[in-house]
């Protein structure tokens, strides 16, 4: 009885070996459950999680999931074609291509696989042709291409809908273009490429703090972006350029408003919701100095741009009777009375 008390000579021999045994069981028992199951239920298991991942648009855990059922069973050919169809939708066409052969080796004249696979082939097709119209700028046709094609087959394709919002931007769609990259961003918000996107859609539809915003972000991120850099510090300049025109005109410095003026108007051409407001700012200025050609120059390039600006009217109106174009200034100055009568009272 005192043996078993623990006050026998082998007392401390048989504790070791019950500390050991107990201990191996707890280490142990995990592995040993993972062999003594069935390697059958796991991939199961992982089939199935990588169906629920896709209903939730989970490409990346769907894809381990099915790498993982692969691993345990190399035949099990429905996970070649599901992983197939995921590498389609994310436009890793090589790797899309492979499996959907693999599949078709296990399971030849599949009609749904056959069919995938010469969808696959459509979509990378077209987004090569997408690409290679958008460097020759046709862009319209590109964007057929990558709406009717790609991103038909391809959904999750980054790529495309990247390449979608420069051709929107290209074709001055920009508050599409904010729309599409709102998805892009909604996805992976630290997106570089569609940051750069959206603030130059906002930039060119004049929403110069909202551009600001987008450029910061993405430089807090990559400050060295070379891209980002340039358009935010472009941006910044265009700003400068054009409150220094304005500080000048409300002191009187005419001659100096008009360069800088000019120097804003130079930097970015084709920003056209900006300057017809420079535009108009040098139309104005050109007046009161009293230069009635180079006035009438600028105060056109307003109504080019919205020829319901009243008040370009009738400067260029102004600046015709500087230049003694009498019959000319009648009509801008008429025209401008018919659609706003109080401006010529």
């Amino acid at each position: 009885m005192d043996f078993w008390l623990g006050r026998g000579p082998f007392f401390p021999l048989f504790s070791f070996f019950f500390n050991f045994f107990f201990i191996s069981q707890v280490l142990l028992q995990p592995l040993i459950s993972a062999q003594d199951g069935k390697p059958g239920g796991d991939v199961a298991n992982l089939f199935k999680r990588s169906s629920e991942n896709l209903q939730f648009k989970q490409y990346d855990e769907a894809l381990n999931n099915l790498n993982a059922a692969l691993e345990v069973d190399p035949t099990l050919s429905e996970a070649y074609q599901r992983r197939a169809s995921v590498l389609r939708q994310l436009c890793r066409y090589e790797e899309s291509e492979k499996n959907y052969k693999k599949f078709l080796e296990l399971k030849p004249g599949v009609s749904s696989a056959e069919k995938e696979l010469s969808q696959l082939l459509q979509a990378q097709s077209a987004l090569e042709s997408a690409h290679n119209l958008f460097d020759s700028g046709d862009f319209s046709k590109a964007l057929e291409f990558v709406e009717k094609v790609v991103l038909v087959f391809s959904p999750a394709c980054s790529k495309a809908k990247l390449l979608k919002v420069k051709l929107l931007l290209a074709l001055k769609d920009y508050s599409g273009a904010i729309s599409e990259t709102g998805y892009v961003l909604k996805e992976d918000e630290n997106n570089l490429d569609a940051l750069l996107v959206r603030g130059r859609a906002y930039y060119y539809l004049a929403d110069h703090d909202v551009a600001i915003r987008h450029y910061q972000k993405g430089l807090r991120l990559d400050p060295e972006h070379t891209e980002l850099k340039k358009a935010y510090f472009g941006l910044k300049n265009l700003l400068k350029k054009t409150k220094s025109a304005e500080d000048n005109v409300e002191k009187g410095k005419l001659r100096v408003a008009v360069e800088d003026f000019r120097a804003a108007l130079a930097l970015d051409p084709n920003h056209i919701a900006h300057n017809v407001h420079l535009h108009l700012g040098l139309c104005k200025v050109l007046v009161k100095l009293g230069r009635g050609k180079d006035a009438l120059n600028s105060c056109t390039e307003v109504l080019n741009i919205d020829e319901e600006l009243i008040e370009a009217l009738v400067q260029r109106g102004e600046a015709k009777l500087l230049t003694e174009d009498w019959e000319g200034a009648v009509e801008d100055l008429k025209e401008a009375a018919q659609k706003s009568p109080q401006v010529c009272d």
